[in-house]
């Protein structure tokens, strides 16, 4: 099988650095990335108890944010993912938004139509589902 149309993203901004330089700006640096929305997504680390914050892509549904716990297509889940599993309720920042929000994974009958949405933002997610065996999640984070 061949792995679906897949583009190289720029990745001179990632990590700790993305979010250190997005948060001091107010996203003025960071909010696009690659052409993609970016958030910040502050989870409860799941063994530390301590605040995580990772640069996310984003895509919108109504009121609700949307991730992809896709990790490139890594065969495990990003660690940010299992910390919003064990503690659903985080905080997202929007350029200098600050929501709280409560994290879900979409279930199987909402995921296909989430997921165009998270592909329209960033084809590059079908090419990662093709490089693992699980299914790569689609989280909605609800304004709380």
């Amino acid at each position: 099988m061949t792995e679906p149309s897949y583009r190289a993203p720029d990745i001179s901004l990632i990590g700790e650095e993305h979010v250190r330089q997005y948060r001091a700006t107010d996203g003025e640096v960071g909010y696009l990335w690659n052409d993609a929305p970016i958030l910040l997504l502050t989870t409860t680390g799941r063994r530390s108890g301590e605040l995580r914050t990772s640069a996310l892509i984003f895509g919108r549904d109504g009121d609700d944010y949307l991730v992809v716990g896709s990790m490139g297509g890594a065969p495990r889940h990003p660690s940010w993912y299992l910390n919003i599993t064990a503690q659903p309720v985080a905080e997202i920042q929007v350029r200098a938004e600050r929501i709280p929000v409560v994290a879900r994974t979409a279930s199987d009958d909402e995921k296909p139509r989430l997921w165009r949405i998270m592909t329209d933002v960033w084809p590059n997610y079908d090419a990662y589902q093709t490089r693992t065996d699980r299914s790569i999640p689609v989280v909605v984070l609800s304004p709380s």
